[in-house]
């Protein structure tokens, strides 16, 4: 059975640099459900911008407690 996590995320463009640039491998966010959630911080590629990564996103988990998808469902 897979889970869907929802979070709102506003990530500044020189915040993600830190972690495109290896410093960091993993963004920690607290889901809409109250949850610390942390994720590579690759999987939000797609999502960057000039100027920042922002929106509400959906992560979706397998049992194991893997990523299997990220989307964002508005800015």
């Amino acid at each position: 059975m897979s889970d869907r996590i929802r979070f709102f995320l506003n990530l500044s463009a020189d915040r993600y640099l830190s972690h495109y640039q290896g410093h960091t491998n993993n963004v920690s966010v607290i889901a809409e459900d109250g949850r610390r959630i942390e994720f590579p911080a690759n999987a939000l590629r797609p999502f960057v911008t000039k100027s920042c990564v922002q929106g509400r996103f959906e992560l979706l988990i397998d049992d194991n407690n893997r990523l299997q998808r990220l989307h964002r469902l508005s800015n």
